[in-house]
């Protein structure tokens, strides 16, 4: 037998082009995988993010006030999508994530500018994710002194000259501080139990049908929706303990604020867990062996930290991006964990973020149902 014979070489290397063809799972993983992140690194991700919406007020109404908020949108950091006619009902849109700032300029804005009196105008800003707001935040002062500065001429011409003649009062609300944590650390928790809980009954339920037992669990009189049931209701303790290990670690070690209700913060974790089980579920019905059934966790796993709001601004994300973002379940499970956490919101004001995941979590526990198979053919 020869040290090394090329024939033998092209034996094995035509095998393996074979295995791949046959195994066409992994091989559109190995191909979508990279254009997969070449799309979203490539444009859904943004990290100075613009055209924010917030909310505005404008008690005045005046053409000094109409610069103000001319300059303000003209900026590219904010977008006002909404005017409500009350300060609650002001309070309810940056509690329920609609916008991510309230500005407010109040009567007489006009005519105490007018007198030099250095009126004030307000913006609240949502500082749950400190690198959303942190645009607006430092530069709105700068530009609402240039947005006056063409109707302060004239007689008016001192009021430019002198100090800003308009107060900008910063409000960060939720996470004053801007600490990073405040906003990761909800988060991650989410990404956690994505991980963990699809990637756990992916692999069981596949291990079930690479070790033939599969074939005992299919000879028993069981109905789909009771061997689904049973599979997944174990590791929903799994994902609680996670979960209590995190919000201990939270308040202890990061001194993250819990201003919301335990008991709404558990039945949204409750939910999600679930939903990532069913996915889990879902992905063994598909894939045939262990190895596929972990390629298809992480396929998924990569939007669910990117276009979620966990490490980069949701709504600085492009609109299709933002399409992409609300069909994952981790997206409205990181709305809800910062909204109980640090909004102190409670499930009214949460509803939005809450009957996604219910939709979610009926049309993939549908979908597992109708893919397994009662046989093995």
């Amino acid at each position: 037998m020869s040290i090394f014979s090329f024939a033998r070489v092209k034996a094995v290397l035509l095998k393996e082009f074979v295995q791949m063809r046959r195994d066409r799972t992994t091989f559109a993983m190995m191909i979508g995988v990279p254009i997969m992140q070449l799309i979203l690194f490539g444009f859904a991700i943004n990290s100075d993010p613009r055209h924010l919406p917030a909310a505005l007020m404008d008690r005045d109404q005046s053409v000094f006030s109409r610069s103000v908020t001319h300059a303000a949108e003209n900026s590219t950091f904010i977008d006002f999508t909404h005017h409500p006619a009350t300060e609650m009902e002001a309070e309810r849109l940056i509690r329920e994530g609609e916008v991510s700032f309230i500005f407010i300029i109040p009567e007489n804005f006009g005519r105490n500018l007018a007198r030099g009196e250095n009126p004030q105008v307000l913006l609240v800003a949502d500082a749950t994710d400190p690198s959303a707001s942190s645009g607006a935040v430092n530069s709105m002062k700068q530009i609402v002194a240039e947005g006056l500065r063409r109707d302060l001429s004239g007689s008016l011409g001192a009021l430019a000259q002198a100090p800003p003649p308009v107060d900008v009062v910063i409000h960060k609300r939720y996470n004053p501080a801007g600490i990073t944590q405040y906003n990761i650390i909800p988060g991650l928790l989410g990404i956690i139990i994505a991980m963990t809980m699809t990637m756990i009954t992916a692999v069981a339920i596949t291990r079930e049908k690479e070790r033939g037992t599969m074939e005992n669990l299919l000879a028993m009189p069981i109905k789909p929706l009771e061997m689904m049931i049973g599979k997944i209701s174990p590791y929903v303790i799994i994902g609680y303990v996670q979960t209590v290990v995190v919000l201990i670690a939270a308040e202890f070690a990061f001194e993250i604020p819990m201003a919301g209700s335990h008991l709404t913060l558990f039945a949204a974790v409750t939910l999600y867990i679930i939903v990532n089980l069913l996915i889990g579920f879902f992905f063994s019905s598909i894939a045939q062996t262990q190895m596929q059934a972990l390629q298809m966790t992480f396929f998924l796993l990569l939007p669910q930290i990117l276009l979620s709001g966990f490490l980069f601004p949701f709504l600085g994300m492009p609109r299709w991006a933002q399409y992409i973002g609300e069909a994952l379940p981790a997206t409205h499970f990181m709305r809800l964990m910062r909204g109980v956490m640090l909004k102190g919101a409670d499930a009214a004001d949460l509803f939005a973020s809450f009957w996604p995941l219910g939709a979610i979590m009926l049309v993939v526990g549908t979908m597992a149902m109708i893919r397994y198979k009662t046989t093995l053919d």
